[in-house]
């Protein structure tokens, strides 16, 4: 997959169905990149289309094609109904319900589908694919309801797609919800004519489950640079000790992302004292200090297994059956299920869990005078006065609710079809908690942040690393130190937003982390 021009609305997304990265999605779904297809992809679908036509023309039985679907797979259709069936098929499994998911959910999961049908298996015509990508690029948004997916496969959920694909269902357009075949004819486009097979291939494969994920895989990225980063400025507030992130004492049990995450830390911290352990106030602190690299790099190595576990579904072919032009065959498949996406997104939400976990403890021990040294509640008036103290209850409220979305989902299977679709994952649902998730992870790192950034004006130190300088500059810029109580939920949402929200702030960050990452007279 190729981002022309930036990840601006000016920029092109290009499909090859093989290369299509998180980027690419944050791009099309978030900022309105456009869409083309590469140039090897509509002959590569019309190879594919010939085959359907074959299989039709000489009526071999093949699932989906030639017979029903799910129980009624060995009924064989008749010719004269197949593409009435796929209009049944799209029209009786629009079954989701709930509020309408976000824009650039739905943005996510359309491309997706258009770059697993275009890597191949499909079979659909391709001017159906052309009009899902125009869709896209005029942002004819189809409505698409939250909750219908049991990861065997988005059925309910794609189908809302496929409605206005025929100029059915509901789209939302320039501001407006529209039904599918207005919307359509406002943005100039018109509807597709289902042919054999085309139906079941706009609700097939997990889309919703690969497009989303790609956008909380994209956030959850941002917001372990972003943990690093608040926890790099609560180490320079408690003035913590730096000999846990020592590379001789990581290496004598090099547990999975924990050099990064210290590698990480140390490079946040350039510039300052606490690079040199003999600068910590303490020998040893508190476990949600010292093993803050143990923590996040925990969550590095669950996002990388969730990496890894998402490309092929963003990338490879979920459809069942699947076309293979080479033979001229059309064979049953077991592509559309997703289990080892769900369970990489249940592992990540748990390690997220514990990146949450630890910031709150920080936190709290930034309150302590017995622990920090620093006054408390970090109130330059003591103890007469609350502080940030009340702030806790929040805290604490963001963890109870992360660990409550942390419950895995993919050992909850359902039965979908009687005696036939047996199993189910749940992948959709495991993407769509972490979102939420996510969110409430950034608000309870702003906590954490907004009370280091006191702790750090109460600590004073003669010189701080660059990262924790940069974040500290960022939030006195929105946010004044605590002086009197005041009401301190809306520095918290300031911070939340307009900081760790920041694509400014993000990008500084990740830019100071690449380049303590060059090697030595070159480049990363």
């Amino acid at each position: 997959m190729t981002d022309i021009g930036g990840s601006g609305s000016g920029s092109t997304v290009v499909v090859d169905g093989r290369t299509l990265s998180y980027e690419d999605v944050v791009a099309v779904a978030h900022h309105g990149a456009r869409v083309t297809l590469a140039d090897e992809v509509l002959p590569r679908l019309v190879r594919e289309r010939a085959v359907v036509e074959d299989i039709v023309d000489r009526q071999v039985p093949t699932y989906g094609l030639t017979t029903g679907l799910g129980t009624r797979s060995s009924y064989a259709l008749p010719r004269a109904e197949l593409e009435a069936f796929s209009v049944r098929t799209v029209r009786g499994r629009a079954n989701a319900v709930g509020d309408p998911l976000p824009v650039p959910v739905v943005r996510a999961a359309v491309l997706a589908r258009v770059n697993g049908i275009a890597g191949g298996g499909s079979g659909i015509r391709p001017e159906i694919v052309r009009l899902l990508v125009a869709m896209l690029n005029a942002r004819v948004h189809p409505v698409i309801p939250e909750v219908g997916s049991i990861g065997a496969s988005d059925l309910c959920q794609l189908a809302h797609v496929g409605l206005v694909v025929i100029g059915e269902g509901s789209a939302e357009f320039d501001g407006e919800v529209l039904d599918g075949a207005t919307a359509l004819r406002r943005a100039g486009l018109a509807p597709a004519e289902l042919g054999p097979k085309d139906g079941h291939v706009l609700c097939s494969a997990s889309p919703l489950a690969a497009g989303q994920g790609a956008l909380v895989l994209h956030e959850a990225a941002a917001l372990l640079a972003l943990a690093q980063a608040v926890t790099a400025l609560t180490y320079e507030g408690f003035r913590a000790n730096t000999s846990p992130l020592d590379a001789r004492v990581l290496g004598l049990r090099p547990a999975p992302g924990q050099s990064r995450a210290a590698d990480e830390l140390l490079a946040l911290l350039d510039g300052g004292e606490l690079g040199d352990p003999r600068n910590a106030r303490r020998v040893q602190d508190p476990v949600s200090l010292r093993c803050a690299a143990q923590v996040h790099g925990a969550a590095y190595a669950a996002l990388d297994f969730a990496g890894a576990a998402l490309d092929p579904e963003l990338n490879g072919c979920g459809d069942n059956p699947v076309v293979l032009p080479d033979t001229g065959e059309i064979l049953s498949s077991g592509n559309f299920h997703t289990p080892a996406l769900a369970l990489a997104l249940d592992t990540l939400a748990l390690a997220l869990t514990q990146t949450a976990s630890i910031s709150a403890e920080r936190m709290r021990r930034l309150l302590d005078p017995g622990v920090s040294g620093l006054p408390a509640n970090l109130s330059p008036y003591g103890p007469e006065r609350s502080g940030f103290a009340p702030l806790t209850k929040t805290a604490q409220a963001l963890v109870a609710e992360i660990r409550l979305l942390s419950t895995p989902v993919s050992t909850d299977p359902r039965h979908g079809a009687d005696a036939v679709e047996d199993d189910s994952t749940n992948a959709s649902l495991g993407a769509r908690r972490l979102a939420t998730l996510l969110v409430r992870l950034r608000q309870l790192l702003a906590v954490e942040a907004v009370v280091a950034a006191q702790a750090v004006d109460l600590a004073a130190p003669p010189t701080m690393g660059r990262g924790p300088r940069l974040l500290h500059r960022a939030i006195r810029a929105a946010v004044p130190r605590l002086d009197d109580d005041r009401p301190c939920g809306v520095d918290v949402t300031a911070v939340s937003d307009g900081i760790l929200g920041s694509d400014d702030v993000r990008g500084a960050l990740r830019a100071l982390l690449e380049e303590s990452s060059a090697p030595a007279g070159g480049t990363s």
